[in-house]
Formats: C-alpha cells, sequence, structure tokens
C-alpha cells in the first residue's frame, strides 16, 4: 500500500480475489466477533474498520471498503482511507466556505473596478483565502501523516483477515 503520493489526501487501493464476494464479507462478519482491536460495522457489500472510540484521535483513520463479485468465483475489493466521516464532511464543507467568499471577493472586486472604486480591501480578502485554502490543505496533510502508522495497523489487519478466508478455501 502505497500513500506517498504527494497530492491524495485519502488513499485508495484495490485487489481481485478468486473467491466470491460473499466469503470474503462473512470473514470481517466473523473477525467482528474475533477480536476487541478494532470496530467493524458492515452493511451490503460495504465493511468499515476503524479504531474503538478510546483509541481515536481527531485525525484518527477508517478504512472503508467495498468488496464486489465480478465473475462466478472472482470478486474485487475498492479499499479507501480516510478520518471519520463527520471530520471530512466538516473539511470539505471548511473548504466551500473559503471557496465561496474568494468567489465572491472576486465578483465585489471586480464591481469596485468597473466602478473605478478602490478594491484593495477585495484583494486582500481573495489573498487572505488563497492562504486558508493552503492552510487547510497542509492541515490534511499534517493529519494524513500522523494517522499514517494507524493506516498500515488498519491495512494489516485488513490483509490477516483476508488470509484467514483465502486459506478456509484451500
Amino acid at each position: 500500500m502505497s500513500t506517498t503520493n504527494d497530492i491524495v489526501l485519502r488513499p485508495r487501493f484495490q485487489m481481485e480475489f478468486n473467491t466470491s464476494s460473499q466469503m470474503l464479507l462473512t470473514a470481517f462478519e466473523i473477525a467482528k466477533d474475533e477480536q476487541k482491536d478494532y470496530v467493524i460495522t458492515r452493511i451490503d457489500d460495504h465493511v468499515f474498520i476503524k479504531l474503538p472510540k478510546h483509541k481515536q484521535h481527531f485525525w484518527s483513520p477508517q478504512l472503508h471498503l467495498e468488496i464486489n463479485t465480478t465473475e462466478k468465483n472472482t470478486s474485487k475489493l475498492y479499499g479507501l482511507f480516510g478520518p471519520n466521516p463527520t471530520i471530512w464532511t466538516l473539511f470539505m464543507f471548511l473548504h466551500f466556505v473559503v471557496a465561496g467568499f474568494f468567489i465572491a471577493s472576486v465578483v465585489w472586486a471586480y464591481s469596485n473596478w468597473s466602478l473605478k472604486s478602490s478594491y484593495a480591501l477585495q484583494i486582500g480578502l481573495m489573498l487572505l483565502m488563497i492562504v486558508i485554502w493552503f492552510a487547510l490543505y497542509f492541515a490534511g496533510r499534517l493529519g494524513r501523516v500522523s494517522s499514517k502508522d494507524e493506516m498500515h495497523h488498519l491495512y494489516n489487519f485488513m490483509n490477516s483477515v483476508l488470509k484467514k478466508a483465502s486459506e478456509k478455501i484451500k
């Protein structure tokens, strides 16, 4: 699993298996009852793996898996690491608010420019919004870096469950 991409804040991966998706999903259902280190939730073809509440911090990641059947006895797993959905929603909301203020500042600056009035304040607001955008981006990057070890633990746990499932088939 490579998490070195400089742009992606939510790393993704894919895997293919020579077993049915139901067998893999059942393996996660069994793992849910056999261990207490991770919280596993399954909804249809989706599995969510995260840390228990007492081990979580603001940027704690969760692993979202989608396991689809591709052919009769083959399946494809799509994985996505990301922060708690509430945190991610807040983070995206802040991005949209900053974008809205930036666009409003551009319109306001253009209006003042066309009226031949001073538009220094609006230019300053636009620059401030750009600085805030970069601050939000780097905050996301710092969050991802601070939770990299937890991402590796989630990934290794997922692999151990999948390995047990594939050993039962053989």
